[in-house]
Parts: C-alpha cells; structure tokens; sequence
C-alpha cells in the first residue's frame, strides 16, 4: 500500500478525536444533567458519535482501499482533548446551576463546529464516495443541531424535556 498523505492522515485524526471528545463531552453533559429525559438525550447523541467512528472506519478503509491506514494513524496522536471540547466542557462546569441549559447551548456549538468541520472536509474530498459520506455526516450532525435548538426551546421556554423525536425535523419524508 502507498503511504497516505499527511493531509488524508490528519483529516482522519481530527475527525476521529472530534467524535470521541464529542462522545465524552455528551457522556458528561449527561452526567450533570438531573433530568431523565434530558439524560437520554445526550446519552443518545453520545450514543450517534459511536456510530460516526464505525463510519469513518467502513469510509476510510474503502477511500483508502485497504485498513493499513489504521497503522499509519497512531492511537497517540488521536487520544488526547480536544482544545474546542477542552473549553466547551470547562464552561459547562463553571455554569453551577444552570448546567443543563449551559451543556445544551455549549452542545449546540459543539455540533455546528462539527457542521462546519465535515462541511469543510467533503468540500477537500477528491473522492465522490469520501465527500457523500462527509456530507451525510454533516447532514447527520445538522439533525443533532437541530435536536438541541428544540430541546432549548422547550427547557427555556415552557419547562419541560421533549423525549424522542415523534416527527423529522429535518424536511426528510
């Protein structure tokens, strides 16, 4: 297999330590969060990063047409915080009581900073596979945008916690 380029090797890095900071930042949001309903919540969009990490895996190894790029993409250089979760969570801890309004706002900048990462990608994607895939992502992370600005709107609003989506707010039929 030929060497990937440092540009290819460090798209996947930070998409993959976007997705675990995101899924770590959701875990703890959901940890600070005293409502059931809001637990689930982020438990589930903690839960979406998981399967966003199976993709990049199934995309990564199709583009590059073999999983040697598993090797060539050191564990090391993934681990590690990501300074955007770094600063979204320690805001999230300094907001004392109103936490959970806090971690949905701060998950809210969260998504669109990943809105704007995989937008950014697919737009560099030489691939057609590759830039569908960063796309549906992006799409993927819009829907979770989107869940966030409703449960905003509801805790802020009227006080209560939507459960899961009973409608699509994506415009998806």
């Amino acid at each position: 297999m030929e060497k990937i380029s440092q540009d290819v090797k460090t798209l996947i890095q930070d998409a993959i330590r976007l997705e675990i900071n995101g899924q770590a930042f959701f875990n703890e949001a959901a940890a600070l969060t005293q409502n059931e309903l809001g637990k689930k919540m982020f438990v589930r969009l903690a839960q979406e990063e998981v399967k966003h990490l199976e993709t990049f895996s199934r995309l990564f190894s199709q583009v590059i047409e073999s999983d040697e790029w598993k090797k060539q993409v050191r564990s090391e250089e993934i681990k590690g915080p990501s300074p955007v979760i770094q600063e979204l969570a320690e805001r999230m801890k300094r907001a004392e009581g109103k936490s959970e309004v806090e971690a949905i706002r701060i998950g809210m900048e969260l998504e669109q900073k990943a809105i704007d990462f995989f937008t950014g990608s697919a737009s560099k994607m030489g691939d057609p596979k590759a830039k569908e895939i960063f796309e549906k992502i992006a799409d993927e992370e819009r829907f979770h945008y989107d869940l966030l600005q409703a449960q905003y709107d509801s805790v802020t609003g009227s006080g209560f916690w939507l459960d899961s989506a009973e409608f699509v707010m994506d415009g998806k039929y």
